[in-house]
C-alpha cells in the first residue's frame, strides 16, 4: 500500500485538490429553479448532486423494508383466517336468527296494537339549530338557539341530538329561543328502564346532575342499565336514548322511593347543534278499521273465514204470529214450527208453498191442538169451532200411497 502511495503520489494529490475545488464551486454556484426568469433564485448544485445520489439508495432501502415489513404483516394476518371465518359465519347464522325472532316480535307487536287501538308517536319533522349561548349562573341551567317564532319553533318542543335528549323549549322569541336542559332542577321528562322496565321521573338538581325519581325502593337497578324515554310526558318521543345509571341511592326526600343517578347520553357542556322536532307523528290504525273502539271480536271475524247457512236446515221459529209475519212465511194456527210442508194425511187441496200439489201419504193418528189460524190456501173444517180443541177419530181403513 506504501508503495501505491508513493508511486502514484503526485496523481493523487493533483485530484485530491481537483475535487476539492469543485466542491466549493458547486457550494457557490446554484441551479436556478426556473430557467426562464435566473434572478428567481435556485438550489446550489451540490445539493442538487447530493439528492440525486442518496435518492436511489434510500428508494432501494425503503422498499426492501417495505417487502419484508408487509410480508410478514400479510402473514399474521391470514394466519388465523380460517378459524376467524368460522367464527364470524356462526355469529352471523346467530344474528339472523334473532333477526327473524325480532321481525315477528314487531309483526305481533304491531298486530297487537292496531287490535287494542294504540297510537305510537314518532319523529316526524325536525329543525337543525346552533347554540348561541348558554345560562351565565349555576343556578339556571339552559342554552340559547338560533331558532325561533319565525322559523315555526313552539314553547315545549323537545330539543334532541343523534345520541340523546336534550330538553326541551322554554322561551320563543323572533329569532331565537331558550332551551331548558334535562340536568336543569325544574327540567322532568318521563322515562323508562330499558331492562327492568320500570317507569320515573327524570329530573335535574341543583349541582347539574339528573337523577331518576318515583321508583320503589325495593325494586331492583342494575348499575349501566339504559334509560330511554317513555313517551308519557307527550313531548319527547318514546325510546330516545336518556343515559346510563350511574348509581342506586335511597331518596332522602321520599325514603320508600330510589333515586337514580344517571349520565346523559348526550355531553350536555359541549352542546353545539341540535335538532328541534317540530311536528310529532303518530301512527294511526290502517284505513279498513273503523274510526271507533275496535274489538278483537271484529278482528276476528274479518280474518276467520265465513261458513254460509244451508238452505235446507229447518229455522226454528218463535212461536208468535209476528215472528211469522216478519219471516214473511204462512204459518198453520199458532204452530210452533213454521209450515213448509203438508201434514199427511191432509185434504189434496192443500198445497206446499211453491204451489205444487202434494201427494198424499198414509194418514196416521194424530192430535193438533191449538187455536187454528186461516190458511192462504185451505179453509178450516165446518166441524172445527174457534177456541175448541180437534180431535180426529183414527181411520179405519189404510190407505197406500201410489207407486
Amino acid at each position: 500500500m506504501e508503495s501505491f502511495f508513493s508511486r502514484y503520489k503526485n496523481p493523487l494529490l493533483l485530484m485530491a485538490v481537483l475535487f476539492i475545488q469543485v466542491i466549493m464551486l458547486a457550494s457557490q454556484v446554484k441551479r436556478p429553479d426556473d430557467p426562464k426568469n435566473p434572478g428567481a433564485g435556485g438550489t446550489r448544485l451540490i445539493r442538487v448532486w447530493a439528492v440525486n445520489i442518496v435518492t436511489p439508495i434510500e428508494r432501494t432501502f425503503i422498499g426492501t423494508g417495505h417487502f419484508f415489513r408487509n410480508t410478514w404483516r400479510n402473514y399474521v394476518d391470514l394466519h388465523d383466517v380460517r378459524e376467524q371465518n368460522r367464527k364470524l359465519q356462526a355469529e352471523l347464522d346467530r344474528l339472523r336468527m334473532e333477526q327473524a325472532k325480532l321481525k315477528e316480535d314487531a309483526e305481533q307487536a304491531h298486530r297487537l296494537q292496531h287490535l287494542l287501538g294504540f297510537k305510537e308517536q314518532f319523529i316526524g319533522t325536525t329543525l337543525a339549530a346552533q347554540v348561541i349561548g348558554s345560562s351565565g349562573s349555576e343556578q339556571s341551567r339552559v342554552i340559547y338557539i338560533d331558532k325561533g317564532r319565525h322559523d315555526g319553533l313552539k314553547v315545549d318542543m323537545a330539543v334532541i341530538t343523534p345520541d340523546g335528549i336534550v330538553g326541551k323549549v322554554k322561551e320563543v322569541y323572533a329569532r331565537s329561543s331558550q332551551v331548558l336542559v334535562i340536568n336543569d332542577r325544574d327540567s322532568g321528562a318521563g322515562v323508562i328502564l330499558e331492562k327492568s322496565r320500570l317507569q320515573g321521573d327524570l329530573h335535574g338538581t341543583s349541582q347539574g346532575e339528573t337523577v331518576v325519581k318515583n321508583v320503589m325502593s325495593d325494586e331492583k337497578v342494575d348499575i349501566g342499565e339504559k334509560v330511554i324515554t317513555s313517551g308519557g310526558d307527550r313531548i319527547y318521543p318514546k325510546g330516545l336514548p336518556v343515559g346510563n345509571v350511574t348509581a342506586v341511592n335511597s331518596d332522602p326526600e321520599k325514603p320508600l322511593f330510589l333515586s337514580i343517578a344517571v349520565k346523559p347520553a348526550t355531553n350536555l357542556g359541549r352542546l353545539e347543534e341540535v335538532l328541534v322536532i317540530t311536528k310529532m307523528a303518530e301512527e294511526l290504525p290502517s284505513a279498513g278499521q273503523s274510526s271507533g273502539p275496535i274489538r278483537a271480536a271484529d278482528i276476528l271475524a274479518q280474518r276467520l273465514p265465513t261458513v254460509p247457512k244451508s238452505p235446507d236446515k229447518p229455522q226454528e221459529n218463535a212461536g208468535t204470529p209476528g215472528a211469522s209475519a216478519r219471516a214473511n212465511k204462512p204459518t198453520l194456527g199458532g204452530a210452533a214450527n213454521q209450515v213448509k210442508k203438508p201434514v199427511a194425511g191432509a185434504s189434496s187441496g192443500v198445497t206446499a208453498n211453491d204451489g205444487k200439489p202434494v201427494v198424499p201419504k198414509a194418514p196416521k193418528p194424530k192430535k193438533i191442538t191449538g187455536q187454528p189460524d186461516q190458511h192462504p190456501q185451505a179453509g178450516p173444517s165446518d166441524s172445527t169451532k174457534p177456541g175448541k180443541p180437534e180431535t180426529r177419530p183414527p181411520s179405519s181403513t189404510t190407505e197406500k200411497p201410489p207407486e
